[in-house]
């Protein structure tokens, strides 16, 4: 079958392929280790899942507005003006079938075919292939020389006539480094002044370790609103990522584009699923302080047992999120050769130690891999002993 060309150049996600892999070889039987899952381990609060169950039992199983329900866009309304203090109508708010699934139609809307989006590297692997699909060019920007962060002047050396915009996911998959709030505004200026978009995916926003504050462009001040799209969803905060729930606030015009194309594609979010994000974003975050901190416990461990057990293997120090990005650009395996690439590497702990984790390359650095610890600490303490075995040659 011959496929389109656009079809053709599209890379599958590396993350859930490898989960798929880890998931097939433990059905096998074999021991896995898997630090390649990109959703937290705790099951989703009782409350959210009760909600659920009631709006079944009340028979909310027919379609929605496209949009979503008036009481969920009303909750994310709320949820902006407390938390940054911009007010949204509900005209610029759209409840989309996840956090992809947004980015997907708000790429669509906003790409004509051959326009740039500026994306930080390290970066999600799904950007640049969400963008691709909808006709962009993705512009990939080296943030590891100066300690992963994005700033203004990487802005206006990768500005041509063709940039429509930039994304910044801080804290971000894979490197759960911080932006600082000095960087973000003056971004979010330039941005203003040049008539350009920030695309600001805040999915970890609420998994901030050590104390640290979470900054966005909405948080600059209300006169870059108009120039800010801000993307989120519930899967991460609340454990929810089956849901399939995500949202996006923004222009009017734009939120109005987002949802003609998704009432072409998908029609509205699942409708009881939406009845359980509105349960989640009225229920407060007791819930994902319990995880935030159980995460931290998890990311302490992990750099603790870098520094004292593997000297070949340097994680970057995550400031949110749940994710150890660990420079492999040193390991050697038991044979004595060097390990020339990621792939290579995630490779050979998976066939010999059966330990499951992410390429970095899928992330735009091949001297890297992605840890994942939303998993328990025995599975943790495990993995990193096997790693541990790998490298120690």
């Amino acid at each position: 079958m011959k496929l389109s060309c656009r079809a053709s150049s599209i890379k599958p996600s590396a993350t859930l392929a490898i989960t798929a892999k880890a998931k097939k070889l433990k059905a096998e039987g074999k021991n896995i280790i898997g630090f390649g899952a990109g959703e937290p381990d705790f099951d989703t609060p009782g409350y959210i899942k009760n909600a659920v169950k009631d709006a079944l039992d009340k028979g909310y199983t027919k379609y929605t507005p496209v949009s979503g329900i008036e009481e969920l866009k009303s909750a994310i309304a709320d949820k902006f003006l407390s938390d940054y203090n911009v007010g949204y109508e509900q005209s610029e708010i759209i409840v989309s079938c996840g956090g992809k699934h947004s980015l997907y139609n708000l790429f669509s809307a906003l790409l004509n075919e051959g326009d740039e989006i500026i994306i930080p590297s390290p970066y999600w692997v799904s950007y640049t292939e969400i963008i691709k699909l909808s006709g962009g060019v993705p512009v990939i920007v080296d943030t590891s020389r100066n300690g992963f962060k994005f700033n203004l002047r990487m802005l206006e050396s990768n500005l041509t006539k063709k940039t429509r915009g930039l994304i910044i996911n801080s804290p971000s998959n894979p490197t759960g480094v911080l932006m600082d709030e000095k960087d973000i505004t003056q971004i979010a200026d330039f941005v203003k002044k040049k008539g350009l978009y920030i695309i600001t995916d805040d999915i970890y926003e609420k998994i901030i370790f050590d104390d640290k504050k979470f900054f966005n462009a909405l948080m600059v001040g209300k006169e870059v609103k108009e120039n800010t799209v801000a993307v989120n969803a519930v899967s991460k905060t609340y454990s929810m990522t089956g849901f399939r729930i995500g949202y996006t606030a923004g222009p009017k015009d734009l939120i109005s584009a987002m949802n003609n194309i998704q009432s072409q594609s998908t029609s509205n979010p699942t409708t009881f699923a939406q009845y359980g994000a509105l349960a989640a974003l009225k229920g407060g975050y007791d819930f994902t302080v319990m995880m935030r901190n159980e995460f931290q416990k998890r990311r302490d461990y992990m750099l603790d047992f870098f520094d004292k057990n593997i000297k070949s293997v340097i994680p970057v120090k995550p400031d949110g999120a749940f994710y150890i990005f660990a420079d492999i650009s040193k390991v050697f395996d038991e044979s004595g050769n060097k390990i020339n690439s990621s792939t290579e590497f995630c490779d050979y702990l998976l066939d010999k130690y059966l330990v499951a984790a992410v390429p970095g390359i899928e992330f735009g650095n091949d001297n890297f891999i992605r840890l994942s610890f939303a998993a328990s600490l025995d599975v943790i303490k495990e993995g990193l002993n096997r790693i541990k075995e790998a490298v120690s040659f």
